[in-house]
């Protein structure tokens, strides 16, 4: 990661790289099956289109039903067995019944076994986000503390290594609540 040299460019540059490291960690999250049928469970999946492999999402609407229920609805019907192999190969533990015209998808409930599985994973993933919010974070101070050694005052150095840390401090704090928030989602019944 390469931030600028100066230290209101470092600050402004780092807290982009930490909102994106939060939609990063969302945008996983949002992957992981809870039980109730969301679009973003499969809009990862690549499905084999005229031989190219495309998201799903271009090449057909994927929504819900109910809560516990997908609809895929490919913009062709040739689409339909290439939709269902991909989501057999995708190896999520979902099958998908074909009706000649839309793909329905029934996600089964979650055992308690999988409910903590889930949770470490989510765990894991929000550690993850959390490494990446302290590497910014050591960038930022980096950055720092060689415009300190250019003559940058050192009082003032100080007080901008406070701004990095408290930057980093909230984006901490919203990553714990992010997890918190999907570890309760899942192991919520």
């Amino acid at each position: 990661m390469h931030l600028p040299d100066d230290i209101d460019g470092a600050l402004k540059h780092g807290k982009s790289l930490l909102e994106d490291s939060l939609e990063h960690l969302q945008k996983e999250l949002g992957k992981l099956r809870t039980g109730k049928a969301s679009p973003d469970m499969v809009s990862d999946l690549l499905v084999s289109y005229y031989g190219a492999p495309t998201p799903l999402s271009q090449v057909s609407n994927v929504s819900t039903s109910d809560a516990r229920t997908l609809i895929i609805q490919p913009w062709e019907k040739s689409l339909l067995p290439a939709i269902e192999k991909s989501i057999f190969e995708a190896n999520m533990g979902l099958t998908p019944q074909n009706d000649g015209e839309i793909v329905r998808i029934t996600i089964p409930p979650l055992t308690e076994e999988r409910r903590k599985e889930l949770v470490k994973k989510a765990k894991a993933l929000g550690e993850e986000a959390k490494v990446s919010q302290r590497n910014i974070r050591r960038a930022i101070i980096d950055v720092i503390k060689k415009e300190v050694k250019n003559g940058y005052p050192e009082d003032a150095g100080k007080r901008e290594e406070e701004k990095a840390d408290k930057l980093a401090h909230q984006y901490h704090d919203r990553t714990d609540q992010l997890i918190h928030a999907k570890e309760k989602d899942i192991m919520t019944i």
